[in-house]
């Protein structure tokens, strides 16, 4: 016997069917022609519901129970039920830690041999699946069926708590927790928790100080992928995020919920100490540095200190003499934009401090404060 009957040989018996594609053996010719289907993509068993094809009936089976609701099989440690043995196998890792499928190129192992597929892709640089609409390429099909929904708009994962629908499954699992309030996604290193996977992952940036996410412009890094999405808008000056009431637009969709603020008169941030309300979370932080006392900005010129950034800025201009808020009617500069907004009334005419014992108008509070001096017999400091 030759050495390559030897190595295909199991016991007495021999893998006598070989793919000539691949030259891979097996013991059966329904092994052989199952095997063939991945080289042709010959998908010949179709889901009558949904139209989803599958390489082997035993896929399709498997599937119909997804539509069916059936799930019968139970993990005996949390009670979780999945609707394939396979899933279930998979979901058991989760619990033993353990990651059997590895790497063989940099030696990353992975609890699912998927992970591990997707995972070479990186080394390979291989990105199989194509849009046919936009031409973006993909490692993996279920990235690309993902992707897809961006042109159709479809959000096929609906909450059946509070109805809100997402294009990805994973989407809709992560807003679950939300909902229940679940974080089962640990810190190692400090113990906090999250709800999502993605934003441990990120978190963990902030202990190792990694910034993987680079901007292929200026070449800044970030820790996050989102905050490299809004670092590019600065570049590209793209505002994706507009207020249905105004019709401004925003870079960042949290800068939206704030200008919201505006329209709607909300201040949903609180002052623990005197109970006084922001629309801001940033100006209650600034806030309560009133109360403690504490000014942690200091001036490097004359050594005064703040307890609001802002008023170290400003504050600053009396030295450089920086007025860099100008009119463009007249062409008049000021340090702060309060003045500028208070000279620009008088080119406008509008006087909106009035006096509530004479009823005399004014365009800026300030002369108004003067002017009640006169009422109430102080000493008037001149307009």
């Amino acid at each position: 016997m030759n050495n390559l009957t030897e190595a295909k040989t199991t016991g007495t018996r021999e893998k006598q069917h070989f793919c000539d594609v691949c030259g891979k053996s097996f013991f059966y010719n329904s092994q052989l022609t199952i095997h063939r289907r991945i080289h042709t993509g010959e998908k010949p068993y179709h889901c009558d519901i949904c139209d989803k094809s599958f390489f082997v009936n035993s896929n399709l089976t498997q599937h119909k129970r997804t539509h069916a609701g059936e799930k019968p099989y139970h993990c005996e440690i949390c009670g979780k039920s999945c609707s394939q043995r396979s899933d279930l196998t998979k979901h058991k890792h989760t619990h033993t830690g353990e990651k059997p499928y590895q790497c063989d190129v940099c030696g990353k192992s992975f609890s699912q041999t998927s992970g591990l597929t997707i995972h070479k892709q990186t080394h390979t640089g291989e990105k199989p699946y194509h849009c046919e609409i936009c031409g973006k390429s993909f490692s993996h099909g279920s990235n690309l069926t993902k992707h897809k929904h961006t042109h159709t708009g479809e959000k096929p994962y609906q909450c059946d708590i509070c109805g809100k629908s997402f294009p990805q499954r994973i989407g809709l699992t992560q807003h679950k927790h939300t909902h229940t309030g679940e974080k089962p996604y640990h810190c190692e290193i400090c113990g906090q928790s999250f709800c999502q996977r993605n934003n441990l992952n990120q978190h963990k940036h902030t202990h190792t100080g990694e910034k993987p996410y680079h901007c292929d412009i200026c070449g800044k890094s970030f820790s996050q992928r989102g905050n490299l999405s809004k670092h590019k808008r600065t570049h590209t000056g793209e505002k994706p995020f507009h207020c249905d009431i105004c019709a401004k637009s925003f870079t960042q969709r949290s800068n939206l919920t704030k200008h919201k603020h505006r329209h709607t008169g909300v201040k949903p941030y609180h002052c623990d100490i005197c109970g006084k309300s922001f629309s801001r979370s940033g100006h209650l932080t600034r806030h309560k540095l009133t109360h403690i006392g504490e000014k942690p900005y200091h001036c490097e010129i004359c050594g005064q200190s703040f307890s609001q950034r802002s008023n170290l800025t400003r504050h600053k201009r009396t030295h450089t003499g920086e007025k860099p808020y100008h009119c463009d009617i007249c062409g008049k500069s000021f340090s702060e934009r309060s003045s500028l907004t208070g000279h620009k009334r008088i080119h406008a005419g509008e006087k909106p401090y009035h006096c509530g014992i004479c009823g005399k108008s004014f365009s800026q509070n300030c002369h108004l404060t003067n002017h009640r001096y006169i009422h109430t017999g102080g000493k008037a400091i001149s307009l």
